[in-house]
């Protein structure tokens, strides 16, 4: 009855909704947003969800009998409409529409203009902060190898020293010629570092001749003053300029740049692959995954999704002439493969490619600054035209050529062919997430250096962990991951002797200095990555030991035991949340539980030493180190109560034997 009078006043105000387009926000009774979508016209599409026979379907009622109420926002045109349902389903993140659960973007340089004393970083959030971004950059390595070519050749540095303050001396990127050195007073003059800073902001923004005339005339004139080091710094900077110009222009020449989308789909789950084009060369291909896909299908987009433009709009119309040696369908499947990128829905379960990739691709692309000029789809859908409108405004600024976005449906041909091998790679994908095939090594070793964003492929891992209770026999653990194992003859157990009391932050700055400092002394390498068991304290405090120590750009991060969330130092305020069956996050789980159990089985010790050695210490004439030496020889003080006085006086004198054998006679 209460669900009927919902009904009934959600009936009511759907018959005062205009007849504009919009965006509609359906909510339930806690006022949450569980839908969002658009209209052309509100008033009809809203009220299409109560027609006769929608409540039987039961992803349309599982929504309808949910709301109990319905917001609208009237805009110009559908393309305003496409671009404010977007922004809102990434606000709200309603569990009705589809979500783009992986909002990894691919990586930028970052200049920071903003600084006395600009610096380079690869990051991958773009922020108004006063800072120039470039990119972005396929493969996500390149923006490192970038940013590693700025440093060799510019010396722009991306180190986290404090430089609004002069410092003793510099770190060892000075030292390499990696860097001009402005933390130290008088290295460097501000006149130089900002003509290496309008340099690098050529550079990046793709201007190489304005780049190399600048270059030669300061080269030609440090060579009238006969600085010829100077001069040939300078004149190693236009080779490298002009060799890159070169690559740029045979890239141009090959091809337009195209992002390519296959997919597939099976028992309730789907794998799409996304192969990125430059240039008429594929440079990369991104993953996504979905388990979980919302309930609810689309209210406009139905069985003809499928159909590509000209086709008959049957589900099953195009089956009988799929190819005999695909058209089968897996008895464990909802989906019979047709060979050519497609997955078509069996009977009993009805998934929408085209709604999907409406979705995918609005929150993909809308509100980003480079688009590609052609997105390859498999399968058509209903505001895709808008889409492309919008998405060619975006770059209105530009030539129209550049500024023009196409979402082509391929039907035959070479693009044909690179969407069918899409989704021939997503079939793979799905097999390696889903069926849980072991990933290689290798693999494993790339996904964590692309997602923590490191200069090189990771090698070794070492891990800190602390334990304690109340601050009571406080310790830390350090394991070592090395070469796809942990390596257990590198483990390290450290005793916390500064800090007294609950400070988990102290005793990880501790630990952590101890640990690089003997390293420093005995000449050794640093790890890959120093990898922190705690939040964005023990982050910091890890990171303030390695500073102290002017340990600088070593890769640092922190994962958090509750939300299973990466911070890696220098992008706190972007955190990373990996899927739950990603194997990167699986291998530093299984490092961070390992540095967990041995700090804790250390702990564990400890306390029992201490405990056990109360009573012994009450013996006169037994001290601390008789005790050690009586547990250490007898394993527990049960032990050395049933051992007999020849037996003690292995260890101890006949007096103490004596003395302790009176002691628990008593």
């Amino acid at each position: 009855m209460n669900v009927l009078l919902f009904v009934m006043d959600l009936l009511q105000k759907i018959r005062t909704l205009p007849a504009e387009p919009g965006v509609y926000l359906y909510k339930n009774a806690a006022g949450e947003v569980i839908y969002v979508g658009k209209a052309k016209n509100l008033r009809s599409r809203v009220a299409s969800y109560f027609h006769e026979g929608r409540w039987e379907d039961a992803k349309t009622g599982t929504l309808v009998r949910e709301a109990v109420d319905v917001d609208y926002i009237v805009v110009a045109n559908n393309k305003e409409a496409l671009a404010l349902e977007n922004n809102l389903i990434k606000q709200r993140k309603p569990r009705f529409n589809i979500l783009l659960r992986d909002d990894k973007t691919y990586p930028y340089v970052k200049l920071t203009l903003g600084e006395r004393w600009p610096r380079v970083y690869v990051t991958r959030r773009l922020r108004k902060d006063g800072s120039e971004y470039y990119g972005p950059y396929f493969p996500a390595n390149l923006a490192y190898r970038i940013a590693d070519l700025i440093h060799r050749n510019f010396l722009i540095p991306s180190c986290k020293v404090d430089l609004t303050r002069f410092h003793p001396r510099p770190c060892l990127q000075f030292y390499i010629k990696r860097c001009l050195g402005p933390c130290v007073k008088d290295l460097t003059t501000p006149e130089i570092y900002q003509e290496a800073v309008r340099d690098v902001k050529l550079f990046l923004e793709g201007r190489p001749t304005d780049l190399s005339r600048s270059l030669r005339a300061r080269m030609e004139q440090a060579a009238a003053a006969q600085e010829y080091e100077r001069a040939a710094r300078y004149r190693d900077l236009i080779s490298t300029v002009e060799q890159l110009q070169e690559r740029q222009r045979i890239a141009a020449a090959e091809g337009d740049d195209a992002d390519v989308f296959g997919f597939h789909y099976e028992n309730g789950m789907l794998a799409v692959n996304l192969f990125h084009m430059r240039g008429g060369k594929m440079v990369d291909r991104r993953e996504f995954f979905w388990e979980d896909l919302p309930e609810f299908a689309s209210d406009h987009v139905g069985a003809d999704a499928f159909v590509r433009p000209g086709e008959q709009s049957s589900p099953l119309a195009d089956i009988a002439d799929a190819p005999k040696a695909t058209d089968a369908l897996d008895a464990n499947s909802n989906f019979a493969s047709l060979g050519d990128g497609r997955m078509r829905p069996s009977l009993h379960e009805q998934f929408h490619p085209g709604e999907f990739f409406s979705a995918l691709l609005k929150q993909l692309y809308i509100g980003q600054p480079y688009v590609p000029r052609n997105l390859y789809v498999p399968v058509d859908f209903e505001d895709r035209e808008e889409l492309e409108a919008l998405l060619s405004e975006q770059h209105a600024g530009e030539s129209a050529r550049a500024a023009s976005v196409h979402i082509l449906v391929p039907q035959r041909g070479d693009k044909r062919s690179l969407i069918d091998l899409a989704g021939n790679n997503a079939k793979q994908s799905y097999d390696q997430r889903f069926r849980v095939l072991k990933p290689n090594a290798r693999r494993i070793q790339e996904e964590l250096q692309e997602t923590l964003g490191l200069p090189e492929l990771p090698k070794r891992i070492e891990c800190f962990d602390i334990s304690h209770i109340q601050g009571a026999e406080t310790v830390a653990s350090m394991v070592v991951w090395e070469d796809g194992r942990m390596k257990k003859s590198d483990y390290r157990k450290f005793i916390i002797r500064t800090v007294e009391g609950v400070d988990d932050f102290a005793s990880m700055r501790e630990v952590v200095t101890r640990r690089y400092k003997r390293i420093q002394d005995e000449k050794k390498a640093l790890p890959s990555l120093v990898l922190i068991d705690g939040g964005l304290g023990q982050l910091h405090a890890a990171a303030e030991a390695l500073e102290s120590l002017e340990i600088i750009n070593q890769p640092l991060a922190a994962i958090a035991k509750r939300e299973e969330t990466l911070y890696v130092y220098g992008q706190e305020k972007d955190p990373i949340a990996l899927d739950h069956h990603s194997p990167v996050l699986h291998l530093i789980q299984m490092i961070r539980d390992e540095a967990h159990r041995f700090a804790v089985t250390f702990h564990r010790k400890r306390r029992q030493m201490r405990d056990r050695s109360t009573e012994l210490l009450e013996i006169p004439g037994v001290g601390a180190s008789t005790t050690r030496r009586l547990l250490e020889h007898f394993g527990s003080v049960q032990a050395v109560k049933q051992a007999d006085v020849a037996a003690l006086a292995a260890v101890v004198t006949k007096a103490q034997a004596a003395a302790i054998q009176n002691h628990f006679r008593k």
